[in-house]
């Protein structure tokens, strides 16, 4: 461990993108916070079971190491099922992109820095 706490070595990064995002802020208005937070605590739980290790967020997504490539894809599916199964108001369909990558990063002020973690993000970004 490192920095903040935050494993190194051969690690898998996962970047999630709540698709959408505007479009519900734009319908949902003032209940569209209750949305995202509901949205992060289903994440979370999913990503926290499967040995997930949050590194941030920005807006509406999750930046999260595991440091076994099998458990961060069961975190993704377990939270994709957890999206799914959700009752959402409104008739709103929650989607996220998450995108998965595996190599190595430096720590660098209590974050990942290197090419793995762009690939990770790009991944994300094409789903």
């Amino acid at each position: 461990m490192a920095d903040g706490g935050l494993p190194r070595g051969t690690l898998t990064f996962l970047f999630t993108d709540l698709e959408g995002s505007t479009h519900l802020l734009q319908r949902l208005g003032d209940r569209y916070p209750t949305l995202l937070a509901t949205h992060y605590e289903l994440m979370r739980a999913a990503f926290g079971r499967n040995g997930g290790q949050e590194v941030g967020t920005r807006g509406d997504a999750l930046f999260v190491v595991f440091e076994q490539a099998s458990a961060a894809v069961a975190a993704a599916v377990t939270a994709q099922l957890a999206l799914g199964a959700y009752g959402w108001p409104d008739d709103c369909e929650v989607r996220v992109r998450m995108g998965v990558h595996t190599g190595e990063a430096e720590v660098v002020d209590g974050d990942y820095v290197g090419v793995a973690v762009h690939a990770a993000a790009r991944i994300c970004s094409a789903a």
